[in-house]
């Protein structure tokens, strides 16, 4: 059937596709003084990003899972907003979500 032999240069390409643009920043960036601004604009991104995600999860969901989807992104909002923490608040929306749609 399919052997990892023949896939392994594609697993390796991908790897270092992935990898190559969180590198390259830190090793031209390591070295150099950020300006405060920058910092405070960089701090946002991840929130940003979450926000994209959540925001497309939502208006591309199908009609089944419209509850399940907006029960996890209520929770994700509210622990986010009462703990300020990204992962926590991630991992409880998914959470959140799993327990509707298996219950």
């Amino acid at each position: 059937m399919y052997k990892l032999e023949n896939y392994l240069h594609l697993i390796l390409g991908m790897s270092l596709v992935t990898y190559l643009p969180r590198l390259v920043p830190l090793l031209f960036l390591s070295k150099k003084e950020l300006s405060d601004n920058l910092k405070q604009f960089l701090q946002y991104i991840p929130y940003a990003s979450l926000s994209i995600l959540i925001v497309r999860g939502i208006l591309t969901s199908p009609k089944e899972m419209i509850i399940p989807t907006i029960v996890g992104v209520t929770v994700a909002a509210l622990i986010a907003y009462r703990k300020s923490s990204l992962v926590l608040s991630v991992f409880m929306g998914i959470f959140a979500s799993f327990l509707i749609i298996n219950i």
